[in-house]
């Protein structure tokens, strides 16, 4: 329970269909105690036990040093991915245990089922398409899906909201986080710094012949796709096309230049077949914030898939997620590696 509406009323949907239900909140950093003590305001209404557990260590380990050498390489992370796999469906699944719990329920805005004729658990969108958040979990495991309930899946983000007022819950009204929850001013690099005590130096800009156009404040401080905020002008529109860390340059090109249709991704998670045997149809997006697009998705490697987008992709940031999607299932995703 993150003290926010979503699990507050994933909390009440479950005590309500007959689970024995305690709340948990996990302190994952420094303050958030008022998000803790509406938790804890939600538990009391319900009538359940409350927890914290301090995992402000494993968060550490395994969302924000992950976030900052992903980063650090030029690569662009998404935490809440990683979190969901380490942290809240990892190592909070097994704290639940020490509990005598059997299932995880979150507030995610997803569906999990079983299909008994390929014996395996999938992971579906929820109800509310606008609020889906499966994206977001195509890396948890059969193991971990098995063990998750996603009751609010099958709920519009008002009803949600509904049902936590008409139970008179303090998060009824509750304005959703839209901030990692780590780098809640959105300032990336000034985290970077602090983190890992170090001080950014300025670079070269590069055209896409290598040629030095220009002076940057950092190739850290730049995102794939980006036009606005370069700190210099041209005599045309710029965007950021490459970064090379090692070498502290940023390459701009024209915004044709983005454009990759063929996306490859590595670590790879599948959830609605084992292994994919031949290239297939897929719907699949390369961001969270994108629409699917049709695709044609082959397995290339051992831990490695290929998709050809029927349209070429704008802006493929290598560190990202491509998610693939059969109907409204996931069929699996990876960290991107490089757009073509």
């Amino acid at each position: 329970m993150s003290g926010g509406v979503d699990s507050s009323v994933a909390a009440l949907l479950a005590t309500e269909q007959g689970y024995r239900t305690v709340g948990v909140t996990m302190r994952l950093t420094d303050g958030g105690d008022g998000d803790i003590n509406d938790a804890m305001s939600v538990c009391v209404r319900l009538g359940i036990e409350h927890y914290v557990f301090d995992m402000r260590e494993e968060f550490d380990r395994e969302v924000m040093k992950r976030f900052a050498d992903t980063y650090m390489d030029g690569e662009t992370p998404n935490p809440c991915i990683i979190c969901n796999k380490y942290i809240k469906f990892g190592a909070l699944l097994e704290k639940a245990g020490s509990l005598g719990c059997d299932y995880i329920v979150t507030g995610h805005y997803a569906k999990v089922k079983y299909d008994s004729g390929s014996g395996r658990w999938l992971l579906a969108k929820a109800a509310d398409s606008s609020k889906d958040q499966s994206y977001f979990l195509y890396m948890l495991s059969q193991e971990q899906l098995s063990h998750i309930l996603l009751p609010v899946g099958e709920l519009s983000k008002p009803e949600v909201r509904e049902l936590a007022e008409t139970n008179g819950f303090v998060t009824s009204r509750k304005h959703d986080s839209q901030d990692i929850c780590f780098i809640p001013d959105g300032d990336y690099v000034g985290f970077l710094e602090r983190y890992r005590g170090i001080a950014f130096p300025c670079g070269n800009f590069l055209d896409l012949s290598g040629n030095i156009i220009g002076s940057h404040k950092g190739a850290i401080r730049y995102t794939i796709g980006q036009r606005k905020g370069l700190g210099m002008g041209f005599n045309k529109p710029m965007y950021v096309c490459r970064k090379d860390m090692n070498a502290n340059t940023v390459t701009l090109g024209d915004n044709a230049d983005l454009y990759s249709r063929r996306v490859t991704a590595c670590d790879v998670n599948m959830i609605g077949t084992s292994r994919i045997d031949r290239p297939i149809r897929v719907m699949a997006k390369v961001r969270y914030t994108q629409r699917e697009e049709p695709a044609v998705l082959e397995q290339t490697g051992e831990d490695e898939i290929t998709l050809i987008f029927d349209n070429p992709q704008r802006a493929v940031a290598a560190g990202q997620a491509v998610v693939c999607y059969d109907g409204d299932c996931v069929i699996c995703g990876g960290r991107i590696v490089r757009g073509e």
